[in-house]
């Protein structure tokens, strides 16, 4: 199991990061990603902490990778560009954009402008546009299907949209809690519930593969 969007308790998560890692290798996780909440008030000592964390375990664990990375959440769209740049030069390995999910009050072009910014994944991004589908596969920006409650509600037309645009998706999680991290056999049957074929799920999952290989190279 590959996954980019996790949170611990340096913002919304209930675990501490060397707990959530524990977690994650029961679950089977090659990678994990963890990608906390930030604005500008918070978004420094957030990636500091991780990157030293990252930095600490990586060199005993030898089963799995962890990835230091920030979820930029609600952010009015006209900063995401700004903030992004920030999370790049401050050392975070994955920038998330918290999309329009419909069951939060996320703001209206939110979309549009994280995939104008340089970031890696538009999380759970709601009733995306077409036109949106298509430049994040102009980009090469990753779409994300969400396991999460709420999150996921919307997956069938991402699923739709990306396979008509040809555009790049990875499953994520979006964990908060310990129940919400999955198994690789619990992710396949989400993507097919999500109405993805075998094949497309194995691009899925090699999606995974190659944002981790370029971190790690």
């Amino acid at each position: 199991m590959i996954d980019f969007h996790t949170h611990t308790f340096l913002s919304d998560g209930v675990l501490c990061p060397a707990e959530l890692v524990q977690r994650a290798k029961e679950k089977g996780y090659r990678i994990l990603g963890i990608a906390d909440h930030v604005d500008f008030t918070n978004i420094d000592w957030i990636i500091s902490r991780l990157i030293k964390f990252c930095e600490e375990i990586n060199s005993v664990e030898k089963d799995i990778k962890v990835v230091p990375g920030v979820e930029l959440t609600h952010i009015p769209p006209v900063l995401i560009g700004k903030l992004a740049k920030m999370a790049r030069e401050m050392g975070a390995k994955t920038i998330l954009v918290h999309g329009e999910t419909i069951v939060e009050s996320v703001p209206a072009g939110t979309n549009l402008a994280a995939l104008n910014a340089d970031i890696d994944i538009l999380a759970h991004p709601g009733l995306i546009k077409e036109e949106e589908v298509e430049l994040a596969a102009k980009k090469g920006i990753y779409l994300e299907i969400s396991t999460r409650k709420g999150h996921c509600l919307t997956n069938g037309r991402l699923v739709y949209l990306a396979r008509k645009y040809k555009a790049k998706l990875v499953i994520g999680t979006d964990t908060h809690e310990p129940e919400d991290l999955i198994t690789k056999s619990q992710a396949e049957k989400i993507l097919l519930g999500a109405g993805l074929n075998r094949e497309e799920i194995k691009h899925v999952f090699l999606n995974g593969e190659k944002i981790g290989e370029k971190i790690i190279k």
